[in-house]
């Protein structure tokens, strides 16, 4: 284990990966080789092994090793007995630099293991009941420094909640392929030939457990009630009549299409808040844009049938979202495809009424949408399940919003339920158990009191500032993008907005809004928030962000290229219709505005010298305007990094986006899967990076927010916190925990933490160190 800085990252990556083995592992056999040589090769050892306690609790038997002699599988040991076993006596590490001179030292021929003098031997647990041991070795004789041991004991509390479910999927695959069997040879008595077909299928149905995205927190268990749009892409031929005809046709599904969207965002206002309504809102002004409209009117005009333009114009919008890198935009993709269902139904004669459930039901489905969500009986709903969708998508919002866990990308989940299927479904951990056991269902009872007892914790800090124990404050923002994360953000406790993404507006109309209907948006972002402070970003168009109705040049390196300011720079009269839009909104709130990717002091002195002259053509029409309007810029940029001391003096405000900045930093594509591992959000030079800026803003007496993904991870925080950070601007829902983790510290100790860190070479190490923070503070209870 010599040289860390050039091995592979041992931490939150291995941690990722041994959570994802359960996935590509049959049973608990290939779960268990998996890990040991995931873990051998991360901790570059020379062994590694898992050592599991058999029913009798004394008799430790070897199940998995990378390293020892092939014929030492299966070898047992009693508790009393070697160094293995004092792990478990102990219920502690053991940790050796000459495992043979060690008084509980057993040797064991089959094992080979006289050549391998280190020994670290970590025990792992199950409710507080020992479970086994994961013991590592290395030819060198040498101690296991308290931070390898550190993050060798998370990776084991990992490990043993992947064991104890692997043992139990394994339980359950065993009492199946015995009652198969039993049912065979009943079968066989009576003189009738089992169908050797069926007896895999039922099985695999009983025993199958299936893994998506966590979307919204909390446990279901029921039957199910599978939603099927029939076929819907069934090919046909289409009949196509005189042009008159087709024009008239599309604009009476128009009508329909815009009265149902009316009528699903006055119901979903009722359900929950005007806000939540607000996705529907959205779909309507879509539905109302002369351009989108038009662009579908010309189809026809080519002797396209209504049917095949509306197909047409949607697919391009759907298309054109999906290539997006932003998740968060990406998935409007969605909301194109439901307005686009909507407008075929209606010229189809197809209509859909509130889809009622006899009873509770978890709802299956290959993907959600917006109306589907709007046009159920939510009352009956316990649970969804979904083959596609992710965390951004307006089903995934509605629901959190509505309270009902959700796992959504499962693949194949429709194959393998039927209308008498039972179900249970982890929206915490992203499971689904298709007619589990008894054993799964008295787990998951025990799972339910668990999550709701975290819940109650969460849910009582909810209203307290996240405030350390020595009594230093953090200001927790949410990131949002559309109004009906309003209600998300503020359930969660946010204190405002620190970045408020306004792209969608302009991506789904086929024309830049103009100043008055960008106001009409922005206001209602502030009054949504009440008094609470709100960030606009400014337009952040280029690289993967397209416009429908704005070509974009053709660049071999777009995300280096003309995107985000320096489109608004060179633009001027799309950027003085967005400023327009902003001001004539400041005064409904409390409003800052932030321009993203700047690089020096000239881009915001001409930025500032645009604002100036826009506020000043306003005031001179006779519109008010707020006078206190913070302006800020995203620091995403080396460049910006190593000039903040000059742009401290320029702005009122920093705000460092850690997701381009980490990439910008590494020039590593953070969507690229083959330069993934070198996009390191501990990477020294990224930490130093945000020290520096930190430091900068403290001297000029300017704050700084940080936003980003980096922000939503607990133990980051307090690193960040140590950093200089004091505001965190993040995704709602993982507000709570970052709060719960800020008030377990004090000020002094974070400061500590990143004092320690500042001084490590690799992101390695700091990993390392992290987690072993990590673990620490999540022991304190």
């Amino acid at each position: 284990m010599g040289a860390p800085d050039s091995r592979e990252t041992l931490g939150l990556r291995t941690l990722e990966d041994i959570s994802a083995l359960i996935l590509q592992s049959h049973d608990l056999q290939e779960t268990l080789d998996n890990i040991v040589t995931l873990v051998a090769k991360r901790m570059a050892s020379d062994v590694c092994s898992i050592y599991l306690l058999d029913e009798d609790g004394e008799t430790l038997r070897l199940h998995a090793t990378r390293g020892l002699a092939r014929p030492s599988l299966g070898i047992t040991m009693k508790t009393s007995e070697g160094l293995t076993g004092l792990a478990i006596e102990q219920r502690g590490v053991v940790n050796t630099d000459n495992a043979p001179l060690h008084p509980r030292y057993k040797y064991f021929r089959e094992t080979r293991e006289e050549k391998f003098l280190s020994f670290l031997g970590v025990p792992f647990f199950e409710r507080e009941t020992p479970i086994g041991v994961m013991v590592i070795q290395t030819r060198e004789a040498r101690t296991f420094t308290p931070a390898e041991i550190s993050a060798m004991s998370t990776i084991a509390w990992q490990i043993s909640s992947i064991v104890a479910s692997a043992k139990l999927l394994d339980s359950i695959r065993k009492k199946e392929q015995e009652r198969a069997f039993y049912e065979a040879e009943v079968e066989r008595l009576k003189g009738i030939e089992p169908a050797p077909k069926e007896r895999p299928r039922r099985v695999a149905n009983r025993q199958g457990v299936f893994t998506g995205l966590a979307i919204a927190p909390g446990f279901a268990a029921g039957k199910v009630s599978v939603l099927s749009r029939g076929l819907a892409r069934e090919v046909v031929l289409e009949r196509v009549r005189p042009r008159a005809e087709e024009q008239k046709h599309f604009a009476m599904a128009l009508e329909k299409a815009r009265i149902q969207t009316i009528y699903l965002e006055k119901k979903m206002g009722e359900m929950l808040s005007a806000e939540d309504a607000a996705i529907f809102h959205s779909h309507l002004m879509i539905l109302e844009d002369r351009g989108f409209v038009a662009k579908i009117t010309d189809l026809i005009d080519q002797d396209f049938g209504a049917v095949r333009a509306v197909t047409e114009v949607v697919g391009k919008y759907v298309s054109a979202f999906s290539k997006m890198e932003d998740p968060y935009l990406r998935e409007r993709s969605a909301d194109m495809e439901d307005i686009g269902r909507r407008l075929v139904d209606a010229l189809n004669g197809n209509h859909h009424t509130l889809q009622k459930l006899r009873d509770k039901r978890v709802v299956i489905a290959e993907e959600l949408l917006p109306s589907d969500l709007a046009t159920i009986d939510h009352d009956k709903v316990i649970g969804i399940a979904t083959e596609k969708g992710n965390h951004n998508s307006h089903a995934a919002i509605m629901a959190r919003a509505l309270g009902i866990p959700a796992v959504f990308g499962v693949e194949s989940l429709l194959k393998q339920v039927s209308a008498k299927s039972e179900v249970i479904l982890d929206g915490t951990s992203g499971f689904v158990y298709v007619n589990p056991d008894e054993r799964v269902r008295q787990e998951y009872q025990r799972l339910q009191g668990e999550f709701n007892q975290k819940q109650r914790v969460l849910e009582g800090i909810r209203e307290l500032p996240a405030e350390t124990t020595d009594g230093e404050r953090v200001s927790l923002l949410a990131n949002i993008g559309l109004l009906s994360d309003i209600r998300v953000a503020l359930q969660n406790g946010a204190e405002g907005v620190g970045l408020y993404r306004t792209e969608f507006p302009f991506m789904t109309r086929s024309a830049f809004p103009g100043r008055q209907e960008q106001a009409e948006i922005y206001k209602k972002v502030l009054q949504g928030f009440s008094g609470l402070p709100v960030t606009i970003r400014t337009l952040d168009i280029g690289g993967d962000k397209a416009l429908p109705y704005f070509p974009q040049p053709k660049e071999d390196n777009p995300f280096m290229g003309w995107r985000s300011i320096r489109v608004s720079l060179e633009r001027e009269e799309i950027f003085r219709e967005q400023l327009a839009g902003v001001l004539l909104a400041s005064p409904y709130g409390k409003c800052n505005i932030m321009f993203p990717l700047v690089s020096g002091v000239d881009e915001v002195r001409s930025i500032k010298t645009i604002l100036q002259e826009v506020r000043d053509e306003l005031v001179r029409e006779g519109r008010q305007v707020s006078d206190e309007i913070g302006v800020g810029i995203m620091v995403e940029l080396p460049a910006a990094v190593f000039c903040a001391e000059f742009l401290a003096k320029e702005v009122d405000y920093f705000s460092i986006g850690t997701n381009d900045l980490i990439q910008y930093t590494l020039a590593c594509d953070r969507n690229n899967q083959r330069v993934k591992r070198w996009y390191d959000p501990y990477h020294p030079a990224v930490l130093r990076s945000i020290r520096r800026v930190a430091d900068a803003a403290r001297d000029a007496g300017k704050p700084v927010t940080l936003c980003g993904e980096m922000a939503a991870d607990p133990v980051n925080a307090l690193l960040l916190m140590g950093l200089g950070i004091r505001s965190f601007s993040l995704s709602a829902p993982a507000i709570p925990a970052v709060k719960e983790a800020i008030r377990r510290v004090s000020m002094e100790e974070a400061k500590k933490i990143a004092g320690r860190v500042l001084r490590m070479e690799s992101g390695q190490a700091i990993r390392k160190y992290l987690e072993g923070v990590n673990a620490e503070i999540a022991a304190r209870g």
